[in-house]
């Protein structure tokens, strides 16, 4: 069987990766640090459904361990590495830059350098839609410029996407970064809004809508997501000079086997279209609070698939609707034994 290695195996990603991968007949390999940024339990939860399966190994530490990766690929030498270990969160960034710094920065070189000693097949990095930064061009494109971003979260993804583009070339290292946008769904991070939002209106608390309402998102399904990052893993950057020259919109470097992924659902929502699709499947309305714009935000996104659809034929198309019900359906559970 094919070794898989992910990073950040027990966040809300790693976990949902982790799963299809295993079912898809991978060996697989988490690494997680279990860090407490959000309920230690809930990423426990995710790591003892992971290992329910026989070929699913766990390792708990930060990728920014010197040498910690290093170890770990030279024990596995796995087929793919899939690095999505990182700080999230673009406000928790202006308040704690330091553990951004650490964990996206130095825990990516961590992982590039042990990909160096031991070339896995195909890398697929994590990036995010925050990269597009002060861009209002939308549908944003791969092929866009992408120097202002508005947060040091966001700064730090692009970086990681630099370093990996060097590594790429210098080393001649297959490279796939993807640009996730608004991931949402059944064990997602308690520090997002779905999240924050349904444990609000369930406790008839009210929530807090940032930009007086006046915001828009590419939100993107969990499974459409996963399902995207699985088969990219096939579609590996030829190196230069191996075919012919790059089509237009593809973002694949012209020196380096390296390119640029949005994965998103190609349709940018209104934030309170997204609320009332909460209220309607928990059957009750939220009290509202409309504050200004957060710093570091940006007001809109939206991705153009195209690029994702060409490599693999594939387009998320989970509506809102349906994918806030499949949360729900899950959260009301997750809640209540919680609570208990």
């Amino acid at each position: 069987m094919p070794t898989a290695l992910v990073t950040g195996s027990a966040g809300f990603i790693g976990f949902h990766c982790c799963q299809r991968l295993l079912q898809d007949g991978y060996d697989v390999v988490g690494l997680d640090a279990m860090t407490d940024y959000y309920d230690v339990a809930l990423k426990e939860a995710r790591h003892d459904m992971l290992a329910e399966h026989d070929t699913f190994r766990a390792v708990i530490g930060a990728v920014e361990t010197p040498d910690l990766m290093m170890s770990l690929m030279a024990e596995t030498r796995p087929d793919v590495v899939i690095h999505l270990a990182a700080q999230a969160g673009v406000r928790y960034s202006i308040d704690n830059p330091r553990s951004y710094l650490e964990s996206n920065l130095i825990g990516t070189f961590e992982v590039l350098e042990a990909a160096r000693a031991y070339p896995p097949r195909h890398m697929l990095l994590a990036s995010t839609s925050s990269a597009y930064g002060s861009n209002t061009d939308m549908p944003y494109r791969e092929t866009q410029k992408a120097d202002h971003q508005m947060s040091f979260y966001a700064a730090t993804k692009k970086a990681t996407e630099n370093m990996a583009h060097s590594y790429a070339h210098l080393y001649d290292l297959p490279v796939t970064m993807f640009r996730f946008f608004t991931v949402y769904g059944p064990w997602g991070r308690p520090d997002m809004a779905l999240f924050k939002f349904a444990r609000a209106i369930l406790a008839d608390e009210p929530i807090e809508i940032y930009n007086h309402g006046e915001m828009k998102r590419d939100f993107t399904y969990i499974d459409d997501l996963v399902t995207a990052i699985r088969l990219l893993i096939d579609a590996v950057p030829p190196r230069p000079g191996a075919g012919a020259a790059v089509a237009e919109g593809d973002s694949l470097s012209p020196v380096a086997p390296w390119r640029v992924v949005n994965i998103g659902n190609a349709n940018s929502v209104q934030l309170m279209d997204y609320i009332a699709a909460l209220e309607t499947a928990l059957g009750c309305q939220a009290q509202k609070t409309y504050l200004p714009m957060q710093a570091g935000d940006v007001p809109a996104t939206c991705a153009d698939t195209a690029l994702l659809t060409r490599l693999t034929g594939f387009a998320p198309n989970t509506s809102v609707r349906e994918g806030v019900a499949r949360f729900v359906e899950w959260y009301r559970p997750y809640a209540t034994r919680n609570q208990g």
